[in-house]
């Protein structure tokens, strides 16, 4: 069971917000649409369960075309199961009365096992008699996921299903909803803004950007080899610095290091990235190499420590940067240290323009 996209454009009052949108979605595949707010990701999830009309382009389920100008398929008749941002719950029915409301076509004899059936697959089958206002906001999330899927949808769509939770309860019921999606061996479209998200639930990520995919791939495609600046800031925090291109080379103020493999800027200025896990800090005892550096700050986070640095640039300026280490890590603030980059987090990239 393949969705597919093709083409698909749509505008609102002349203003095009998806331009030129193809991607496929395998059967079990789980691929997020990552991007800023605006870009068009609901829209795309709204044209996919024909929510609004297609304006140009074609959606097809397993070679069945969903949707293409002129021709839409109602909501009804697609198959494709949709958990809103708001969960969209009715406080007048119990999770049951919730879950049963996209089985009118069911004959009224198999409701039931549909209805118990779902609630099982998200853990809440002790809940079935409960009205919303009596659940925290996980299990709401959990009853809007459960009713999507109650109907045995061939595609799932979930448009930001996470964000009114708080951080604690987001994690969890996260791990919960991957769990259930990669059981369901159907695919799914997930809608987010947050990067962390996506990498954790994505077996695809579609990064977007005024309307277009600027890159597609796994998260660790994404995460380490970006395509442009844009990628890989959105994809987590980047230090970054100057550089000059030199046959081989690339020169910082931190050292140089060779020349990205299938770099094909030439020879001149340009701009280096570098993941906070790639700065390499040692202390003043030569075990490590590097240039001096002076500790700003050191803040444990948990699983990491965030150490601010400063690094002179070598023209009579300061670089600040911030280094990610082990959570064991204690640096005083005006500490002298030493810095080096690892190559496998640093990304080159043509000059910011001014």
């Amino acid at each position: 069971m393949t969705l597919r996209l093709s083409g698909i454009r749509h505008a609102y009052a002349g203003r095009e917000v998806l331009r030129g949108i193809d991607l496929d979605v395998a059967a079990g595949e789980i691929l997020c649409l990552l991007g800023p707010s605006g870009d068009g990701k609901t829209t795309l999830l709204r044209l996919i369960a024909g929510l609004e009309p297609l304006q140009a382009g074609r959606i097809e389920l397993d070679g069945v075309v969903l949707g293409e100008p002129g021709r839409d398929l109602p909501p009804e008749a697609r198959h494709v199961g949709f958990v809103f941002q708001d969960y969209a719950l009715f406080p007048h029915l119990t999770v049951a009365g919730n879950v049963a409301f996209g089985l009118t076509r069911s004959p009224r004899g198999e409701r039931a096992w549909q209805v118990a059936e779902a609630l099982a697959r998200v853990g809440l089958e002790t809940q079935a008699n409960a009205y919303p206002h009596m659940l925290s906001g996980g299990q709401q999330q959990r009853v809007a996921l459960a009713r999507a899927l109650a109907p045995r949808p061939q595609v799932l769509l979930l448009d930001e299903a996470f964000a009114s939770l708080d951080a604690r309860l987001r994690e969890q019921v996260r791990d919960d909803t991957l769990h259930v999606l990669q059981t369901a061996g159907i695919p799914a479209l997930i809608v987010t803004h947050d990067a962390e998200e996506a990498m954790f639930l994505a077996d695809r990520i579609a990064l977007m950007r005024a309307g277009q995919v600027v890159q597609l791939g796994t998260p660790e495609a994404l995460y380490l080899h970006p395509a442009d600046p844009f990628v890989a800031a959105f994809l987590g925090e980047v230090n970054r610095m100057p550089a000059l291109l030199r046959g081989g080379v690339v020169e910082t103020a931190l050292g140089s290091m060779a020349r990205p493999l299938g770099c094909g800027l030439p020879d001149g200025p340009a701009e280096l990235l570098l993941r906070p896990e790639g700065l390499r800090v040692g202390l003043l005892d030569g075990a490590m190499p590097g240039v001096m550096a002076e500790v700003e700050a050191c803040r444990l986070l948990g699983a990491t420590t965030l150490v601010h640095l400063a690094v002179p640039d070598g023209v009579g300026g300061v670089l600040h940067l911030h280094a990610r280490l082990p959570p064991g890590a204690v640096l005083r603030r005006g500490q002298r240290v030493t810095v080096a980059l690892d190559p496998e987090r640093a990304f080159v990239f043509p000059p910011a323009p001014p």
